[in-house]
């Protein structure tokens, strides 16, 4: 039974991941699509239960006329099958109804409703560009996702839960009253405007405290996840105070947040008190009158303070369910303006896959600011053959890794085109072109997974064999095979730690060497792929990634230029424009700026046999 609950709604829903609407309705009806059945299911349910209960009470606070109008002779004949109803209904009917709102709610959509939120937000944001990476906390954004996917989830249950039980509840007890007499229902009509009045005041202000409440949490959650993340660096700088300071200075923030809602809860609870006192009084003093003037049973009287009793708790518990549901909406509202947020790049309408290419590049006379309208590349022109080896050479903030990035498509060219063996790749999907790109980058992140899931991530299909002879080529095999985490995992099938913190600058570098090689992509990019290397490590990787060249088109950023001398060509780019191009030695005696910082750096590292060669084959 409870697992056919369970798998009634499927929390990994094959829904594309679209844009949510930023509105507070709109984004909750979004992330309700193939719930709405369960959802509507539990609030029936809640109703049914509510006018049960008010059925069962009414009958109960009126039983005491019937006992007094039958006598203990006549009781059974006349009111038996009534009872016998009202025992179904208390016995079976209302148990049976509440189990079934349990599985609804427990086992349909408490667990599965989250989740699909989450899915489906998840899905979303890993479309999102590297510049929403870049511009956030990866702490702040995962807290995000988790927490305004339970916060739609309470919204949405709590109204249709709570609201419709309370409403069908209330609606049933004026009704019950005013049979008795019209007047016993004014105390509950007065109750229940005052508690408008009341909610009136205190909910806006509690959404307002929340929706602050939410940030707060984030900015709190966030800087407590950066100082983590950058241990290292907190301990290197010897700045553990400072990051204390640090975070504590978001915890009173947030501290400040709580003080404020917790004061609107006191008040709130004081003056609901007191609104329920008074209800209680009023019906009892007004049935006393009632029925002195012998308009209304003593029957009458027990039901409309049975019903006053109750709503007397209920209050309480709506006080807090309201408080909740508000303070969800608040954290609703506040991930609202991180989740509904259009991607910078979006694959083209109808874009179609690239198709397996040659690797021929063409920059024609891109310009790209940053939305700055100026600098960083200008009318840039640069053509590479198919299988030609370029590297790209320039001082800091040259243009070298913004050009890759154009390529790679984490930024959309403001003006001209690139095309790869003729094709506008703002015409394919994202995905198939960094698919025929692989990348080794001076800042290697590894994912907090085991080394063979690190290097299978090149290529999933890839077989053992396969994966091994990379490592080798990329003189990781032997360090990989001596590895061992906390939890007793060996070789390859040891945790990395995140972003593979466990492991040397160079041994994290090999391994994304590894997994490069194993993608044998036709296009490789290189930027500072060997800088965490050793000399000797270095030395002998550049032989395997001689190999990895062949056949392929090259594109190395180095700001070590004894790396990338040997290249075909050399591309010298300053202020966004190429300025110099053109062999090694060609560059070296035409004395411009490669010559300048070729002479800054020394020249012994490089072995000027493989400089000729490299003319020769100019």
């Amino acid at each position: 039974m409870f697992r056919w609950f369970e798998r009634r709604l499927d929390p990994f829903p094959a829904l594309p991941a679209t844009q949510p609407p930023r509105g507070l309705v709109a984004f909750c009806r979004h992330y309700t699509r193939g719930a709405g059945p369960w959802l509507l299911a539990m609030a029936v349910l809640g109703a049914a239960i509510a006018v049960g209960e008010v059925a069962v009470y009414a009958y109960l606070g009126s039983l005491v006329d019937r006992l007094a109008e039958h006598g203990p002779e006549g009781f059974l004949a006349a009111e038996g099958r009534t009872l016998l109803g009202i025992g179904v209904v208390v016995l079976l009917g209302l148990p049976l109804a509440m189990l079934l709102s349990s599985l609804v709610i427990h086992q349909t959509l408490l667990g599965n409703f989250p989740m699909r939120i989450r899915w489906n937000v998840h899905r979303y944001l890993l479309r999102q560009s590297m510049s929403y990476f870049q511009d956030e906390f990866a702490g702040r954004i995962a807290t995000k996702l988790m927490q305004t996917s339970l916060a739609v989830r309470e919204t949405v249950i709590k109204l249709l839960d709570v609201g419709v039980y309370v409403l069908v509840y209330l609606g049933g007890a004026l009704a019950v009253a005013a049979s008795a007499d019209w007047r016993l229902m004014l105390p509950f009509v007065a109750w229940a405007v005052c508690y408008a009045a009341l909610m009136s005041y205190f909910v806006p202000r509690l959404s307002r405290v929340a929706t602050t409440q939410a940030d707060a949490r984030s900015v709190m959650t966030g800087r407590i996840v950066d100082s983590y993340t950058n241990i290292a660096t907190v301990k290197l700088f010897s700045h553990s105070q400072r990051e204390q300071a640090y975070a504590r200075d978001a915890m009173d923030g947030f501290l400040v947040t709580v003080h404020r809602q917790m004061r609107l809860a006191t008040a709130y609870n004081a003056l609901n008190y007191l609104l329920n006192m008074l209800l209680l009084f009023a019906i009892a003093a007004l049935g006393i009158w009632l029925w002195r003037q012998g308009a209304v049973t003593t029957g009458a009287i027990a039901v409309g303070i049975a019903f006053a009793l109750r709503i007397l708790g209920m209050s309480q518990w709506i006080m807090w369910e309201m408080s909740a549901l508000f303070e969800n909406i608040g954290t609703v509202r506040d991930g609202i303006g991180s989740i509904s947020v259009p991607p910078t790049v979006e694959d083209a309408p109808g874009a179609k896959a690239l198709p397996p290419v040659r690797g021929a590049i063409d920059f024609e006379g891109v310009g790209f600011h940053y939305g700055k309208g100026s600098g960083v590349i200008e009318r840039l022109d640069l053509h590479v053959r198919a299988g030609e080896r370029i590297g790209l050479v320039g001082r800091s903030g040259a243009g070298k890794s913004t050009l890759v990035n154009l390529l790679l498509r984490f930024h959309d060219r403001e003006s001209g085109s690139i095309r790869i063996d003729g094709i506008d790749i703002a015409t394919v999907t994202q995905e198939s072109l960094r698919a025929q790109i692989g990348m080794v980058t001076q800042d290697t992140s590894l994912l907090h997974r085991s080394v063979r899931e690190n290097i299978l991530y090149g290529r999933p299909d890839a077989t053992e064999a396969e994966m091994i002879e990379a490592a080798r080529q990329a003189r990781a095999h032997d360090f990989i095979l001596e590895l061992v985490d906390a939890q007793g995992r060996r070789g390859y099938d040891a945790h990395v730690g995140e972003r593979g913190v466990k492991l040397s600058g160079g041994q994290r570098q090999r391994i994304a060497i590894a997994r490069v090689l194993l993608k044998n992509a036709p296009i490789l990019v290189l930027d500072e792929a060997t800088s965490a290397l050793d000399s000797e490590v270095e030395a002998a990787i550049q032989e395997n990634l001689a190999t990895l060249m062949q056949g392929k088109t090259v594109i190395a950023i180095a700001h070590r230029l004894s790396t990338i001398a040997a290249m075909d060509r050399l591309i010298v780019m300053e202020q966004g424009r190429i300025v110099e191009e053109g062999t090694h030695a060609r560059l070296v005696a035409g004395d411009g700026i490669y010559a300048q910082l070729w002479r800054r750096q020394s020249g012994g590292f490089i072995d000027p046999g493989v400089v000729a060669e490299a003319e020769v084959v100019d």
